[in-house]
């Protein structure tokens, strides 16, 4: 094994250490400002390359390019060097400003910074504005939803369902199960503009109503085949009903895992009657809150897309035949999704996520 040159040394004072260690703590710093920080760190404290690198999950040709920049730069080496070109007009400490404010204040008159607002407030024009939060990965006008399950046994149920997707029983059958409930059979008030040349398709903003129809569905984990039942109301009647297809589907010499969401129709006196006749079958119950869990949602996302969401239905028996039609599709070419993350995975992240929103990890 041949021996590269030897790394430079890292020492570094008692004011560069503090503020290293503000640049990789604040949840709020640049990701990769903090990246070097941590890795300028843990040089000084005698780290390899290799392990840094290791790490930090980062190429050891960057671990070495930061560490040498920082011998040469010290703390500006934290930041990319000016490109060439005309010299910026926006010094850093303005930049810095704009960042904080957009992370930490809101506007008066909105919930959230706008280009033309934050040009207003800090007096930099729109398009500087825009290049800034470009550079720094800042979208104020997107937003998004979460929900964190509350489940007081819910490690315990992330580690059965994603155990059984990634590591299914012999001489068994994995089926996620699940009911997409009141689809509508909508019908366009006036006959769509098809697609053509330079115009995407057209349909008009308001339609009729022709009825609702309920999915029940069970996705075979291994092969991504579908089990589907149609039916006009979704109480434990209908599902046990599903219940008998899904028995008459699977061979009779096959063990069943059913993965199913905390529904109270899974869980009556008849559907526990239903079970204890047939021991093959094994409930597995995702948590409470955690849709995510159960793979059949992503069928579900599927068919919505594909075929209900642009499809025109005149009445519910259409609205089925094209579910029907869809299912068949996907059961000539199935693919299976393929679950990639561990239960230790999924915990740790949502662990560190549950840290940030509680302020712990500032």
């Amino acid at each position: 094994m041949t021996k590269g040159y030897p790394a430079p040394k890292v020492t570094l004072t008692e004011d560069e250490r503090s503020e290293l260690e503000g640049c990789a703590r604040r949840s709020k710093t640049a990701r990769l400002v903090a990246q070097r920080a941590r890795a300028i760190l843990m040089a000084a404290d005698g780290a390899t390359n290799v392990a840094i690198a290791d790490h930090l999950k980062v190429a050891r040709v960057s671990v070495g390019k930061w560490r040498k920049r920082f011998v040469t730069r010290r703390l500006d080496a934290l930041y990319d060097e000016p490109r060439p070109g005309a010299p910026r007009r926006i010094g850093d400490d303005a930049i810095v400003a704009l960042i904080v404010k957009t992370l930490e204040t809101r506007p008066r008159k909105a919930t959230h910074w706008s280009t033309t607002l934050m040009a207003e407030e800090s007096g930099i024009s729109k398009s500087q504005v825009h290049r800034i939060w470009k550079a720094f990965g800042l979208k104020p006008h997107l937003s998004e939803t979460f929900k964190l399950s509350q489940d007081p046994l819910f490690v315990a149920k992330v580690r059965d369902v994603v155990g059984l997707y990634m590591a299914p029983p012999d001489r068994a059958m994995v089926l996620c199960v699940d009911e997409k409930t009141q689809v509508q059979a909508l019908d366009r008030t006036q006959p769509l503009l098809p697609m053509r040349p330079g115009q995407v398709e057209r349909r008009t903003h308001d339609y009729e109503r022709h009825g609702t129809t309920s999915l029940f569905a069970a996705l075979d984990v291994k092969t991504g085949k579908v089990i589907g039942r149609c039916e006009g109301r979704h109480r434990t009647k209908e599902f046990l009903r599903f219940l008998d297809t899904i028995d008459e589907s699977v061979p009779a010499d096959l063990d069943v895992h059913l993965v199913l969401d905390n529904a109270s129709t899974h869980k009556t006196d008849e559907v526990k009657r239903w079970l204890l006749r047939r021991p093959r079958y094994h409930m597995h119950f995702t948590p409470t809150s955690a849709s995510w869990l159960n793979l059949v949602e992503r069928f579900f996302s599927s068919l919505t897309q594909q075929q209900i969401r642009r499809g025109v239905h005149r009445s519910t028996k259409a609205l089925i035949a094209a579910i029907e039609d869809y299912i068949a599709a996907t059961n000539e070419t199935p693919k299976p999704f393929v679950w990639t993350k561990s239960a230790d995975e999924i915990l740790k992240s949502l662990g560190g996520y549950c840290e940030r929103i509680s302020g712990k990890g500032h």
